[in-house]
C-alpha cells in the first residue's frame, strides 16, 4: 500500500458508535503501517476512548470535529439537508477536498448514498451508483451488485454494474480480467426478463470478460467473481442468505445441546466447527463499496463489531491505494469511444 493512504471514518454511525469505530480505526493503524485515519465525530465521545493513540501514531491519527450525527431513522433528504455538520457528510466533505482517500461509514444507508452522490457526484458514464457485497464462495469469495441502491434498473444500469463490479474485483483482488455473470433464472439466452435479456447482449459486447447468465446458486460455488443484478433481486437474495447462515448457526446449536451424548460430539466436532465458521464469518467480509462515486466510499454493517468494522476499513485502504476510482473513470471512457 503506498505511503499516505487516508481513511476518513465516520465515527457516529452503526449501532454502536465510537465504542466500535474508535478501537477499530486503532486496529487498522497497528495493522496497516503506512496508513492515516481522520476520526471524524462529537470530540467528546471519540477523545476518552483514545488513550495514549495519539502519542502511539502521532501523524497518522487525527480526530475531526463533527456537531452533529445522522440517526438510523433520518430520512435520507432530512439529513443531506439540515445536517450540514453531521459526522457523515464531514468524511465526504474530506474526501471531496483530497485530505481523504475514502470515506467508511456504518450510518444510515439511505442517507449515506444521499450525501455521498451530493457531495461527490457521479463518475462520466455512470447514471447510478451501485452497491457492492462480498460473499464467501467455495472457490473464496464472489462481489455481487447492486444490493439495493437501485430497485428499477435498465439494460445500460446493468451493464454499468458489471463494469464497476469487474473494476473493483481487479482493484482489491488484483485480477486484471475478472469474470462477469448476469444473474437470471436460467443459464440459457432465451431465460429472463427483457431487461435482463438486452443487458446480456450488451455486456456481451461490452469486452468485460461476460461469463453469461448465472444462477443463484452459482454465487456460492464462486463460478464467476462478479454477479450482476438489480438491486431488488441483491437484496433479497443477500437477505435470504444472511437468514439461512443464521438459522443453520441456531440449528447447529440446538442439535448439539440436546443431550450429554450430542454434548460431547460438539467436544470432538469443535476444531471443524471453528473452521467453519470462519470460512463463513461475515465480519470477514464486511465493507460494501458505494461504486460510481468520485471517490472511495465504503459501508460498513450497522450491527458491526470490532473485527468487521477493521475489514471495512481494510478494503477501503485497498480500493483506495489501487486506482478503483480511476479503474472505473478508464473503462468507461473506452466504452463510451467504442459507442461513439
Amino acid at each position: 500500500m503506498p505511503m499516505g493512504v487516508t481513511i476518513a471514518i465516520d465515527c457516529m454511525g452503526g449501532d454502536h458508535g465510537p465504542a466500535v469505530t474508535v478501537p477499530a480505526a486503532l486496529s487498522f493503524l497497528r495493522s496497516h503501517a503506512d496508513a492515516n485515519v481522520i476520526l471524524v465525530g462529537r470530540e467528546e465521545a471519540i477523545q476518552p476512548l483514545l488513550g495514549t493513540a495519539q502519542s502511539e501514531f502521532g501523524a497518522r491519527l487525527k480526530l475531526r470535529p463533527a456537531s452533529e450525527v445522522v440517526t438510523m431513522d433520518d430520512p435520507p433528504a432530512i439529513a443531506m439537508r439540515t445536517k450540514k455538520d453531521s459526522s457523515m457528510r464531514v468524511v465526504m466533505d474530506l474526501v471531496k477536498a483530497g485530505e481523504a482517500n475514502a470515506a467508511v461509514s456504518a450510518g444510515n444507508t439511505g442517507a449515506l448514498m444521499a450525501i455521498s452522490r451530493f457531495v461527490l457526484k457521479t463518475l462520466p458514464g455512470v447514471d447510478r451508483p451501485a452497491i457492492a457485497t462480498v460473499l464467501p464462495s467455495m472457490r473464496g469469495h464472489t462481489y455481487v451488485l447492486d444490493l439495493g441502491a437501485n430497485v428499477d434498473c435498465s439494460a445500460e444500469h446493468l451493464l454499468q454494474f458489471g463494469v464497476m463490479g469487474s473494476s473493483l474485483v481487479a482493484a482489491i483482488e488484483h485480477k486484471e480480467r475478472p469474470s462477469v455473470g448476469l444473474l437470471n433464472i436460467g443459464e440459457e439466452a432465451i431465460k429472463g426478463n427483457d431487461v435482463v435479456k438486452e443487458a446480456a447482449d450488451l455486456l456481451r459486447a461490452s469486452g468485460l470478460n461476460f461469463y453469461g447468465n448465472v444462477e443463484g446458486d452459482d454465487i456460492y460455488e464462486g463460478t464467476v467473481d462478479v454477479v450482476v443484478c438489480d438491486g431488488f433481486v441483491g437484496n433479497v437474495a443477500l437477505k435470504t442468505s444472511e437468514g439461512l447462515a443464521q438459522m443453520l448457526g441456531a440449528m447447529l446449536k440446538e442439535e448439539f445441546s440436546r443431550s450429554l451424548l450430542t454434548k460431547l460430539m460438539a467436544a470432538v466436532a469443535l476444531p471443524v466447527l471453528k473452521r467453519f465458521k470462519q470460512r463463513v464469518d461475515h465480519r470477514l467480509y464486511n465493507g460494501a463499496p458505494l461504486l460510481g462515486l468520485r471517490g472511495v466510499v465504503l459501508k460498513s454493517h450497522g450491527s458491526a463489531d470490532v473485527l468487521a468494522f477493521s475489514t471495512a476499513l481494510a478494503r477501503a485502504a485497498e480500493a483506495a491505494s489501487n486506482r478503483l476510482i480511476e479503474r472505473i473513470s478508464e473503462r468507461m471512457a473506452s466504452m463510451n469511444e467504442v459507442k461513439a
